[in-house]
């Protein structure tokens, strides 16, 4: 046998994969997360195309047209889909640009919770000591109240709008952020490259934010990811108890406040909005799953 036929014959090494196809392998599989991430992106798109997307203006008033019912349904017309609120608006058009809104509280939220949460964890964690003790008492208290009711009395102390609901929210967010990162950089303090970087002369602000916070943000992906279905969810409980957006904004919870009196005589007034939060909600939770899974070194098989 010549020795082109015996190359031949030897297995041929793969190459190593991208990070990105790497994770994108191990995201795919879980069907669940695949299916959240094109609902997101539909989402999305919708939004920002929501002045082309949707068919009225969402505070636009048909007096003749008082509690519609949705189109396939007796009394229903294709000119309102979803049928029309007890003043005569559009539910979705108001449904689509409350996506937008609630996708601009959602970013804003996790950026302030998450900017300011990595940077108390990262100093409670690298520092530790009486610093670390002071942070962390800090970050117990915070746990210690439930949540919502810590952003009603923030809220309350600043008035009911929508940027101070969005500020509560990120408050009450913190802790979650600070005790992960924390926990992450314990976990990689000690280690030999943190060592060396050390050693080669590093300053304090370099090896918190070059060599430790990179190593710490799969974590806080998923974490960033669960937290943007938790603002939207807590948004949308402010705005049901008027201490978050104000009508007519077209915000989900505000649509669910206004519709109360209506569930048993126009259920359409009530479903579509709750629809709404529940599936976005739970599409942002089926994708943190599966950027916790495709993250995780210990999950991958």
């Amino acid at each position: 046998m010549s020795e082109t036929t015996q190359n031949t014959n030897l297995p041929q090494e793969r190459e190593p994969l991208s990070p990105f196809a790497e994770f994108w392998g191990y995201f795919s599989v879980n069907k669940g997360a695949l299916a959240g991430l094109i609902y997101i992106a539909f989402v999305i798109v919708v939004a920002v195309l929501a002045p082309i997307v949707a068919p009225h203006n969402p505070a636009e008033q048909f007096r003749d047209a008082l509690l519609v019912p949705p189109a396939w349904i007796e009394g229903g017309s294709w000119s309102y889909i979803l049928g029309t609120d007890d003043v005569g608006r559009d539910i979705l058009s108001r449904l689509i640009y409350g996506a937008r809104l609630s996708l601009l509280i959602g970013c804003l939220v996790v950026v302030l919770s998450l900017v300011l949460g990595v940077a108390l964890g990262l100093v409670a964690g690298y520092f530790g000591g009486m610093v670390d003790t002071a942070i962390m008492r800090l970050v117990d208290i915070m746990l210690a109240l439930p949540s919502l009711l810590l952003a009603i009395a923030i809220v309350a102390i600043l008035g009911p709008s929508i940027f101070n609901a969005s500020l509560a929210i990120s408050f009450v967010s913190l802790p979650h952020y600070v005790r992960l990162t924390r926990a992450s950089v314990l976990a990689e303090i000690n280690r030999d490259y943190v060592t060396a970087s050390r050693v080669a002369g590093a300053g304090h602000l370099r090896l918190m934010f070059s060599v430790l916070l990179p190593n710490c943000l799969a974590p806080l992906i998923v974490q960033a990811t669960l937290g943007f279905s938790a603002a939207i969810l807590d948004m949308a409980a402010l705005g049901f108890l008027g201490l978050g957006a104000q009508p007519p904004t077209p915000e989900w919870g505000v649509m669910l406040a206004d519709a109360r009196q209506f569930i048993n005589s126009a259920w359409w007034v009530v479903t579509f909005p709750g629809l709404a939060i529940l599936v976005t909600v739970l599409a942002f939770n089926l994708m943190g799953d599966g950027l916790r899974d495709a993250l995780d070194p210990k999950l991958k098989q």
